[in-house]
């Protein structure tokens, strides 16, 4: 019987529980594409440099309270975040809510030198806060092969007329 989970003639495969928190944690690394929603178009999109995720699959970012995007987020919490592995040919979009706080414990855990540069008053800077993400749609692309080895494949699809994507993508529920 096939797993429900993994269509091979699609390359789908859904993921949930500790192996979509792995996929997620593997995916979301360095600077993403975080996007708010206002009334214009089109939707502010901003880099971020992601600080972590979590146990539970939420994601964390450092922000200023005096920003657009902090504003942004008072009004409508609702986000969209892109990653890019372009090397890999890693893609994660997830889209859901944000809540932006100054919980000092999690700004302890999540604070690095880098973020000193943004935040000259360090952990104590009047002006810091800690964007909580938590997901409720995530979906992911992925080869099984760094880039070189698709675009390999590629070549060789061109010449042979045959299909060689070993991509993989789907749905993450932690």
């Amino acid at each position: 019987m096939q797993d429900p989970r993994h269509d091979e003639d699609n390359h789908i495969r859904n993921l949930a529980g500790p192996e979509a928190l792995h996929k997620l944690q593997e995916l979301a690394t360095g600077i993403c594409m975080f996007t708010t929603f206002t009334e214009n178009r089109p939707a502010p999109s901003r880099p971020m440099a992601l600080q972590g995720v979590d146990e539970q699959g939420a994601l964390y970012f450092f922000s200023a309270a005096s920003s657009d995007k902090n504003q942004q987020l008072a009004t409508d919490p609702a986000v969209q975040l892109y990653f890019c592995k372009e090397n890999a040919s890693e893609y994660l979009s997830i889209y859901g809510r944000a809540t932006v706080s100054r919980d000092r414990a999690k700004i302890e855990q999540y604070w690095n030198p880098f973020v000193k540069t943004w935040f000259q008053g360090g952990p104590d800077d009047p002006d810091l806060t800690l964007v909580r993400v938590q997901p409720e749609v995530i979906h992911y692309w992925d080869t099984k092969h760094n880039q070189m080895v698709a675009l390999l494949k590629i070549a060789t699809s061109l010449v042979t007329g045959k299909t060689l994507d070993d991509g993989v993508e789907g749905e993450l529920k932690v």
